[in-house]
């Protein structure tokens, strides 16, 4: 049913989030040399092909074929190439430690596998290597409940908290944790005012 959800979502002409990259993704790249990065649920690939265009090498799965598909068309436009991959999380698999950098921009996994999944993704991050994460926070319930073109799950087990974060990345270095207000303006989907936290960690 998700990925039924999610092609419906993807499968028109215009981008449900958006072409333009995710800001706080953009500001923990500044800076960093490009290596080779992971990007989960990375939908259309507004993500991984920003990450392309930095000159990182970039993999990239989702569930959706349609996001597959205008992930590929964007990334063409913007004359970048990522490897992009049709699948989830609990059939994907990578070798350990071949990732310099895991994004996870709005990635909310059932609690029931969360902890599981962080940890196969930890594994695929080479020591030393940093991982970045925004995501709706637990605070952001009411935001959504009141209006929901800001977006995020309205479960609050998907939702965190940064002791969730720091939790299931135990033994990472924090390079910076926040819970915040922000004001959203990506695509249609993600519009309004939202709590999210933000974490970067290094393995």
């Amino acid at each position: 049913m998700m990925k039924e959800f999610w092609d419906q979502r993807y499968a028109s002409e215009e981008y449900a989030y958006g072409e333009a990259p995710n800001e706080f993704l953009k500001e923990s790249l500044e800076g960093l040399k490009p290596g080779r990065i992971l990007l989960p649920a990375d939908g259309e690939g507004r993500n991984g092909v920003y990450a392309a265009s930095l000159g990182w090498d970039v993999v990239s799965f989702d569930i959706s074929d349609e996001g597959r598909t205008k992930a590929l068309r964007l990334a063409e436009k913007l004359g970048v190439a990522i490897e992009y991959q049709v699948a989830s999380m609990d059939v994907i698999d990578c070798p350990s430690g071949s990732f310099d950098a895991v994004a996870l921009i709005y990635a909310h996994f059932p609690e029931t596998v969360r902890q599981a999944w962080h940890r196969r993704i930890s594994e695929w991050l080479r020591p030393g290597g940093r991982l970045i994460m925004e995501a709706f926070s637990k605070g952001h319930l009411p935001y959504v409940m009141a209006d929901g073109r800001v977006g995020g799950p309205r479960d609050l087990s998907m939702l965190y908290t940064v002791e969730d974060i720091r939790e299931d990345f135990s033994g990472y270095r924090e390079v910076m944790s926040e819970e915040c207000e922000v004001e959203l303006t990506e695509g249609a989907f993600h519009v309004g005012k939202g709590k999210v936290v933000r974490w970067v960690g290094e393995r």
